[in-house]
């Protein structure tokens, strides 16, 4: 019934590779796992605080077994770069294997406030949460055992750890052998975007716009779209809040107010950002519109790759976000 063999452990960022994070990654993927640190600890000599390498020793260090000094390397990843979902994530399957698992649940609730879209950390939450209330049924039946409410939630929870357990073994038979430990199942460095499931009839196919039309929103929507990203490389706040319409749902719940002021105490204070748009890919449906593209974030402290999408609708003559999502 140990939670750590569901939750998801990250191996990579999403961030562009050089060769000695490929050559790090490939020691990593064949389990020459020392090659892999000493290759690691080499780079670090002369990069310190590169985060990317840094966070790929963690990796190291937890398919190692030697979880202390892998609990330190993240934990020291979230002290400087509080920005990255990853490190949060990861530092919490290692509370999590230590059953410590209000530690976890703080560490999950950071990933998913830094980053409210990562869902591989909702996952985990949920995991840690059906722990934590095993273990207070658990009391409760200690306490009191002529209870009749109790027992069937603890069956409950304990028959989902279970589960869980028979699909993980079940996987692994078909899966190739990997070098991390059993316990945990490594994140792909690319995921594919997850099917939905069908809750509802599909709604009937729209009638195309005309080519002339459809061509000009189009074209509206990426001169948003990068409109957007110039604002933001620029720091100018009144433009990039701008660009979200009145009725943007600001991820995790987070109320308006207090996303723009989380948005503001992240962006004003670099001393320079850069955020380029490539690959983008536009679909335009009436006043509704879907972009999706490759976005290159660059800082005085952070340099990441990412799939970002952001859904818009047309208010007057101006394109605006009511929605955006990272990693789809």
């Amino acid at each position: 019934m140990a939670v750590a063999a569901t939750l998801a452990l990250g191996t990579t960022l999403a961030w562009a590779q050089t060769e000695d994070y490929a050559e790090v990654n490939r020691l990593l993927r064949s389990g020459q796992l020392a090659e892999a640190l000493a290759k690691a600890d080499q780079y670090l000599v002369g990069k310190a605080r590169d985060p990317q390498m840094r966070f790929l020793k963690g990796v190291i260090l937890t398919e190692s077994g030697k979880t202390q000094d892998a609990i330190a390397t993240f934990s020291k990843l979230t002290e400087d770069y509080p920005e990255l979902p990853e490190p949060y994530n990861n530092l919490a399957v290692l509370y999590a294997g230590q059953s410590q698992f209000d530690k976890a649940r703080a560490a999950l609730e950071m990933a998913i406030r830094t980053n409210p879209s990562y869902a591989t950390a909702h996952e985990n939450l949920g995991d840690v949460y059906a722990k934590l209330a095993s273990q207070a049924y658990s009391k409760a039946l200690q306490l009191d055992g002529t209870n009749p409410a109790v027992a069937p939630k603890l069956s409950l929870i304990r028959n989902l750890f279970a589960a869980d357990t028979r699909s993980a073994a079940a996987a692994s038979v078909a899966a190739a052998p990997a070098s991390a430990p059993a316990a945990v199942k490594p994140a792909s460095p690319a995921p594919a975007a997850p099917v939905a499931a069908v809750t509802k009839p599909a709604a009937p196919a729209a009638v195309p716009a005309a080519p002339a039309v459809a061509a000009d929103a189009q074209r509206e929507v990426e001169a948003a779209v990068r409109g957007w990203a110039g604002a933001w490389s620029s720091k100018d706040m009144n433009a990039y809040l701008g660009a979200y319409a009145s009725n943007f749902a600001p991820p995790g719940g987070q109320a308006r107010k207090a996303w723009e002021s989380d948005r503001r105490a992240r962006i004003e204070p670099r001393a320079r950002i850069g955020v380029d748009v490539s690959n983008l890919e536009v679909t335009v449906e009436g006043d509704k519109a879907t972009a999706r593209f490759r976005q290159d974030y660059t800082s005085d402290t952070l340099n990441v790759t990412s799939r970002k999408t952001l859904d818009m609708v047309k208010s007057g003559n101006r394109w605006l976000i009511v929605r955006e999502s990272t990693g789809s």
